[in-house]
């Protein structure tokens, strides 16, 4: 498997069950949040960035919490029952990954999951309301130029994501959405926005309702 050699490098702290299963030159899209709860918006934009990035599989990355967020999310093991009851599909896999890795920022775990995974490509995925704002993350240009990211529509988001910081300062890496399918061998820096037909399902609005079946 293409994590055995890398688990040294960790002192054996990992143990490969812990981890997806991903043959070596797979490409893997990984779609991280704290699924507060999952939703069928989530699950949609997955399956739009199966067909739109040329991606074998997608890994969900339920994370312990948002650095950027004050609140803290429901308990880690309700929200991934939570995400395997909306997200059913053959390629993608709800993980706990970050929790494992103990990797708070996703610059973090991008570089571990590198190491982990020599062999393997990854490409960020995220709503385009989360590309508006990545130049709040930490070591955001760490992000840009270590996988190629993969953007995709959200409501009311268009226009802030592709005036964002981030958008202009790697404009020129930008590979247009009718050619997304070229993602997934690209070399980093490199990004797509592809616009989807839209689902306006809000994890914020769920938890107002306080309604988790929605």
């Amino acid at each position: 498997m293409p994590v055995e050699r890398p688990l040294k490098q960790f002192g054996g702290r990992f143990l490969r069950h812990q981890f997806p299963y991903a043959a070596p030159g797979q490409v893997i899209g990984l779609l991280g949040g704290s699924f507060d709860p999952a939703h069928e918006g989530h699950a949609h934009i997955t399956r739009e960035a199966l067909k739109r990035f040329g991606l074998d599989r997608v890994w969900w990355l339920v994370s312990p919490g948002n650095p950027l967020k004050a609140r803290g999310p429901a308990p880690l093991e309700t929200r991934m029952a939570r995400a395997r009851g909306v997200m059913h599909h053959p390629r993608v896999e709800i993980t706990d990954i970050e929790a494992r890795l103990g990797t708070r920022y996703t610059a973090q775990t991008l570089a571990r999951l590198q190491a982990l995974y020599p062999q393997v490509r990854f490409v960020w995925l995220m709503g385009a309301d989360n590309m508006a704002q990545l130049h709040l993350w930490q070591d955001w240009r760490d992000i840009m130029e270590s996988v190629p990211i993969g953007v995709l529509a959200r409501p009311g988001q268009r226009i802030s994501a592709r005036m964002s910081r981030a958008a202009a300062l790697y404009a020129p890496y930008r590979i247009p959405g009718r050619f997304g399918q070229l993602l997934a061998r690209a070399e980093a820096p490199a990004w797509s926005f592809v616009n989807v037909p839209m689902n306006d399902a809000s994890s914020t609005a769920i938890r107002a309702r306080g309604d988790w079946s929605a």
